[in-house]
């Protein structure tokens, strides 16, 4: 098995077993080398020659904690549900629930169901729901980690009048059981599409809308699944829309949320703290109306005691040292001037943790939005009319200056190396932040910024890298500390490296990352990740780390 594309844990693989070989997600039809044939003592699963019985009979309730019976032949595991002492068989290539329909009527159960199943199963094999597709639910049971599926519950609709497309269900009143199995079909290939493309969030967001149903689904997913979506979330990426209210808990957004609440410390240097509206363009400093805020804050060598902060839905605060960092320089989010209730929540409760990190002036910029945490802290409103008129530029220049003039002038060294520091402590956490920046420097223009230690570059802040990526220099320093570490076998590096010669990974590591290479303790190389650590472990085949650099 191949995986050839991925968003999150919706993926796209080659299979290929004997004569059979498929592309997932993968609906399985009546006329396929891999089929479903109906019996008198139920249903077969067809791969190639072998016949798989999938409907076993239950011996216990299905409320019960044990897991329910299994069944396994040539490659294919086939179980209801898992305990927590379940174990796939090694050599499993393909695990079955065969009870979609009864999952289907309790979404609590059907999260529970999948995500363990898959969180067992691991990374290595196909996961085939039975019994539970349809066009409009396609996406989001892609989202949860399922790549095979039959056209049986869209045939059934059929037969009894009910038309099945993405957009929901439409009573007919006439046999539309072909039509329903192309429009299952159609809806994979759309899928496939997102996916090769990183977007399949924004599909299922759009898609989820179709059903109480499948809202009730993503929503539990997000709240009570967000360590096993977060795991395949990668760090970098493109341009996304948070069109849905769901979207705001998408798990990288999430994600980046809790980083700035557990991992984040702002720069020890800055006294004056200034929040600032969002912008339309991605990332802040390169808009016309932070150029402009620019404009009024760098007017002097007082402005590396000012910490600018900016407020915006769905991420709450960003500070300007992350603005390259995914999400905040990708994500699109309708602007109508209102908040909702929750976008609230979280402004406040971000914009209140950064403030108890401690500051002597707390500047607000933000216009009318002000009103929304005026009351967290005592802050100096410097907004006439718009935010970018003269006046209100004006005002900011002004009112950072009153409260700069009490501190020395000191050089912008201070500046880099601290900034630098709370970059890395979002990007790692602070104690691999501390490691890497005692005894280093930064020079450079932001966001431009190299880390040196002595005369050696170990890293650099980029806006194309959407992070801070590492010489191999610098890969010696994460190997000493023990951070985003891959292990491999002991072989001649020629070029990336393959899944098939990984021995182990920190399981941290997220696609996107930058990881060094390591045989028996000895760095071999730095590059980045190209699926997550647990994932580099469970797959055989497929390219884990794209090498950026060898050690000579």
């Amino acid at each position: 098995m191949d995986v050839i594309a991925r968003s999150q844990r919706g993926r796209v693989c080659e299979f290929k077993k004997d004569d059979i070989s498929l592309n997932t997600p993968f609906v399985i039809g009546l006329e396929d080398t891999i089929r479903i044939s109906f019996r008198n003592n139920g249903r077969l699963l067809m791969v190639g020659s072998t016949e798989v019985p999938i409907d076993q009979k239950i011996m216990i309730p299905a409320t019960s904690p044990e897991s329910q019976p299994i069944f396994y032949k040539d490659g294919v595991l086939v179980v209801r549900s898992v305990a927590d002492d379940f174990v796939v068989p090694e050599g499993t290539e393909i695990v079955v629930i065969p009870n979609g329909a009864e999952l289907r009527n309790d979404a609590r159960k059907l999260i529970d169901t999948i995500t363990k199943v898959r969180a067992k199963a691991g990374y290595n094999v196909l996961l085939y729901v039975s019994g539970i597709a349809e066009p409009s639910m396609l996406a989001l049971l892609v989202y949860m980690g399922v790549d095979l599926f039959d056209d049986v519950l869209s045939r059934a609709y059929g037969f009894d009048g009910t038309g099945c497309i993405p957009e929901g269900r439409l009573v007919v009143g006439e046999n539309l059981s072909d039509e329903n199995a192309m429009e299952l079909k159609n809806e994979c290939d759309k899928i496939t599409a997102f996916i090769s493309s990183g977007r399949l969030r924004e599909l299922v967001d759009q898609r989820a809308a179709s059903s109480p149903f499948n809202v009730a689904v993503l929503r539990l997913l997000d709240k009570n699944a967000y360590e096993y979506l977060e795991e395949t979330c990668p760090t970098v990426g493109e341009k996304f829309a948070c069109n849905t209210t769901q979207s705001l808990m998408r798990p990288e957004v999430v994600r980046f949320r809790n980083k700035i609440l557990t991992d984040y410390r702002k720069p020890a240097h800055k006294k004056v703290l200034v929040l600032l509206p969002c912008s339309a363009k991605k990332p802040y400093h390169t808009s016309k109306s932070h150029k402009a805020f620019a404009s009024a804050i760098h007017t002097g060598d007082h402005d590396i005691y000012v910490h600018e902060v900016i407020l915006t839905s769905p991420l709450g605060a960003v500070p300007r040292e992350i603005d390259v960092f995914y999400p905040a320089n990708s994500y699109d989010i309708p602007v109508t001037g209102e908040w909702k209730c929750q976008e609230r929540e979280f402004i406040r409760e971000l914009t209140k943790h950064i403030i108890g990190q401690g500051y002597d002036t707390i500047i607000s910029h933000m216009g009318k939005t002000t009103e929304m945490i005026s009351d967290i802290a005592d802050m100096i409103d410097t907004v006439i009319g718009d935010p970018t008129s003269p006046a209100s530029l004006k005002k900011l220049d002004d009112e950072i200056r009153k409260a700069t003039k009490k501190y020395p002038r000191d050089t912008y060294s201070i500046e880099r190396t601290e900034s630098m520091r709370s970059i890395l402590s979002f990007q790692l956490s602070p104690e691999a932040a501390d490691k890497i920046m005692d005894g280093s420097h930064v020079i450079g223009k932001f966001p431009y910024w190299k880390i040196f230690r002595g005369k050696d570059q170990i890293g650099m802040l980029t806006p194309e890298r959407q992070m801070v990526s590492f010489t191999i220099e610098g890969a010696s320093v994460l190997a000493e500390n023990g951070i985003s570490v891959v292990e491999m076998t002991e072989f001649e590096l020629k070029g990336n490296v393959f899944a098939v010669g990984v021995v182990n990974a920190d399981e941290k590591i997220r696609f996107g990352d930058d990881v060094v290479v390591v045989t028996n303790g000895k760095v071999k190389a730095i590059g980045v990740a190209q699926m997550s650590g647990r994932e580099m472990v469970d797959l055989k085949r497929g390219i884990a780390v794209k090498v950026r650099h060898k050690a000579k």
